[in-house]
């Protein structure tokens, strides 16, 4: 007769049901967690000590998608029309690579007169392209680009140095200032020079060598880098060269493309206050120091109900330091279940970012982070809270994007 072991049968059972999410850790050296990913992952060696689900390597849907109905009501030039209608460069959105398997997604996305821009949401963060010192990996970020170059779209990349979603190498490598500092430069300029020279094959309005042009890339260098009270941020960076590593990424990436824009980027301080005076500041003094920095990023993860007031006036106090300023991953989530009376105060409130926005000329592009509920990160990151993006997860259109419409038609403080 056998004879079973609780504990281990509960263990067998374990292992196989759960899967670690994305980016997280799938194994290594002492791991007991789960060493298999949710779908579209893959578990990914770093190193002895680490490995992590990241996307599965894949190519872009070709297949044609069936067709999806939209409401009657909900029929405009796009909202990337209307955007340059507006005189803004750009509306576009994040994207994933695991989700470009999607054809009905992707046929979305390659409709340029809604997005003539595209962010690769994880595929140029630093655990995807340098999982070990030294060595780079660009296949789903080429997949990205590409798509963006096929369909001649805006691409800003995402991103040179921020404190998430490093390797292990970084975080625990106890690297001495200038060491530091050397990877960061070497990472960044390696990053950024790496679409430079598809950039110059003829995939730039700048260079003139192609049927088709894209205009140059931006790169939000240094991201998320203080806390909500306007101190610095304790990250590996910080905590180990001080403020100099945002110089040193922004020096590399401009050696290394010196038309590419530099943007910082962060959430919370879309609105006045001590993050954003934060922030107000640090751009002050690199345009002072003369370090290259071109924009401001208001990444605008915000809540229904919940718009800062003084957005607009933000807005303009950025933009009075002669920077450039974009909304760079706009959603607005509510707590569900969703209402009639939730749908009607999003579209209300991404008609007070977008037309903010609208109102300020040196604000050039509202970028949503993805287009759709159906891969939103909103419901794995807060408990009960989503449906934060202007399509719903059967890829229809919200109220929400009625909100965006007019926000591009009527800048903030218009009469109706």
């Amino acid at each position: 007769m056998l004879k079973f072991s609780l504990v281990g049968l509960l263990a067998a059972i374990s292992g196989i049901f759960a899967q670690s999410p994305t980016w997280a850790q799938c194994g290594g050296d002492g791991w007991t967690g789960p060493t298999t990913c949710v779908d579209g992952f893959t578990c990914t060696f770093n190193n002895q000590w680490y490995s992590q689900c990241r996307p599965t390597p894949t190519s872009v849907c070709t297949t044609a998608p069936s067709s999806v109905p939209e409401p009657p009501t909900a029929k405009y030039d796009g909202l990337a029309t209307l955007a340059k209608k507006a005189k803004k460069k750009y509306f576009g959105t994040a994207i994933d690579n695991p989700n470009l398997r999607d054809c009905a997604y992707t046929a979305k996305l390659n409709d340029t007169k809604e997005f003539n821009q595209i962010t690769p949401g994880n595929s140029l963060k630093w655990d995807a392209t340098e999982a070990s010192r030294g060595t780079f990996t660009f296949l789903e970020s080429d997949i990205a680009v590409a798509l963006g170059v096929q369909n001649k779209q805006h691409i800003r990349g995402h991103t040179c140095v921020w404190h998430n979603q490093l390797p292990n190498w970084v975080t625990a490598g106890n690297f001495d200032n200038i060491t530091l500092n050397s990877i960061v430069a070497n990472h960044c300029s390696t990053v950024v020079g790496r679409y430079k020279a598809q950039i110059q094959l003829g995939h730039s309005e700048r260079y003139k060598l192609c049927l088709y042009v894209i205009p140059p890339p931006t790169y939000p260098d240094s991201t998320e880098l203080f806390n909500e009270d306007g101190t610095w941020r304790n990250s590996v960076f910080y905590n180990t060269t001080g403020e100099s590593f945002v110089a040193t990424a922004l020096r590399a990436a401009h050696a290394a493309d010196p038309k590419t824009k530099l943007y910082i980027n962060d959430y919370n301080i879309e609105g006045t206050g001590p993050k954003s005076t934060a922030m107000f500041n640090l751009v002050k003094s690199l345009k002072a120091q003369r370090i290259p920095i071109h924009g401001v990023g208001l990444q605008a993860h915000l809540i229904v109900g919940q718009i800062p007031s003084t957005i607009q006036a933000n807005i303009e106090q950025f933009a009075g330091l002669g920077v450039d300023i974009s909304i760079t991953e706009l959603d607005i989530r509510m707590t569900l279940p969703v209402t009639d009376a939730l749908l009607a105060q999003q579209k209300i409130d991404y008609q007070t970012v977008v037309s903010a926005c609208n109102a300020v000329p040196r604000c050039i592009g509202v970028t949503i982070w993805d287009y759709t509920d159906k891969y939103s990160w909103v419901p794995s990151t807060f408990s009960g809270q989503g449906a934060a993006l202007p399509w719903d997860e059967n890829l229809v259109k919200k109220p929400a994007y009625d909100g965006i419409v007019t926000g591009f038609a009527r800048p903030q403080g218009a009469r109706p």
